[in-house]
Parts: structure tokens; sequence; C-alpha cells
């Protein structure tokens, strides 16, 4: 899940149009275009085909432009989602204090020795955030 969920541009708040970015859509922008992952392996992470995440990433990328673009304001929510089992059993978490990353905590690994694979940063429990 999102850490924001909410953007919009300042200095516009009547009467703002609003764009909403699905969670798959969130998820296929984040895996291609932030992690920079193939579309094959980023749709069978998602467990869809490369076809369907194809169509998913070009969808969520026209929403951001547009809301950059035309001002509009940007809400994440909703969309098709399963969470895969390991964050549904899951009640403890890392994240990066840098990005905001965040996964499940591995038993056993404290989570000082993970780094995040976006920025670098090592990772810390998510009760200490």
């Amino acid at each position: 899940m999102p850490t924001f969920n909410h953007f919009a541009p300042v200095g516009t708040e009547e009467n703002r149009e609003i764009v909403i970015l699905t969670l798959d859509e969130l998820e296929a922008i984040r895996l291609a275009d932030m992690q920079g992952m193939y579309q094959e392996d980023a749709a069978q992470l998602m467990g869809i085909s490369r076809a369907t995440f194809g169509r998913i990433l070009e969808e969520a990328r026209k929403k951001v432009a547009e809301a950059i673009i035309q001002g509009k304001e940007l809400r994440i929510q909703g969309g098709t989602v399963v969470l895969s089992e390991i964050w549904q059993e899951t009640t403890e978490f890392c994240f990066c204090p840098t990005c905001g990353f965040r996964k499940p905590h591995t038993p056993g690994i404290p989570c000082r020795e993970e780094i995040c694979p976006n920025c670098g940063t090592h990772l810390l429990r998510e009760d200490y955030k």
C-alpha cells in the first residue's frame, strides 16, 4: 500500500479535476519505471500476462501525465489487488527512511542489515518510523 496517496498542484484548490490512479497501475509504474524491470518480469511478479501489464502501464502513464500537465489532482485508490501471502501474513515490516520503500521483515535478518533496492540506504524496522 502506498505511503502517500494524494497529490495536488499548489494554488488550484477550487473545482480541481481529479484523476484516479488504481493500485495496480501504481504497481506497474513502480516496477517498470522506478525499479527498471522488464515488462515480462514485472507481469510475472504481478501474476498477469505481459500484454495486460503493458496495457495497465500505458494507462497509468497517461493518467500521471494528464495530472501533471493539466494541473489535476492525482489520487491513488481502488483497483483489483491481491496481496501476496507474505504481505497478508506479515505484521512486521522494514522500511527505507530515505525513499519510503517497504517490505515484509525477513525473520532472522535484522532490518538494518538489509539495503534498499531503490537508493542503497540501510532499512529500519517500521516501528521506528
